[in-house]
C-alpha cells in the first residue's frame, strides 16, 4: 500500500517537471538565485510577446536570463544564444 503511494507521488513529480520546460520560477521580492530552470529556443512570434525582461549575470546567477511574458500571461525563459532572441535583445537595447 505504501509503495503505491510513493509511486503515485513520484509520478506526479515527474509530470510536473516535464511541464516546466522553459518556464520561469515564481518571483519573490529579492532574487537570490537563477529564475530560469530551462530555456526555450524555438521561435515565438513577437505578436505573442507582451514584455521581455533581461537580467544580466551577477552574484545571484551566472547566466544571462531573458524572461518573456506572453500575451496569455505565461512567463517563458528564452535561450539568450538563439539568433531570434539576440535580435529581440538588440532591439530592446537600441531603444
Amino acid at each position: 500500500m505504501m509503495g503505491k503511494a510513493v509511486a503515485v507521488v513520484m509520478a506526479l513529480l515527474l509530470i510536473s517537471v516535464a511541464g516546466t520546460k522553459g518556464m520561469a520560477l515564481a518571483r519573490s521580492g529579492i532574487e537570490l538565485r537563477c529564475q530560469c530552470i530551462d530555456t526555450h529556443s524555438k521561435f515565438i512570434h513577437p505578436k505573442f510577446i507582451q514584455n521581455v525582461n533581461l537580467t544580466p549575470s551577477g552574484p545571484h546567477c551566472k547566466n544571462v536570463e531573458v524572461i518573456a511574458t506572453l500575451s496569455d500571461g505565461r512567463e517563458v525563459c528564452l535561450d539568450p544564444t538563439a539568433p531570434w532572441v539576440k535580435v529581440i535583445i538588440k532591439a530592446i537595447l537600441d531603444k
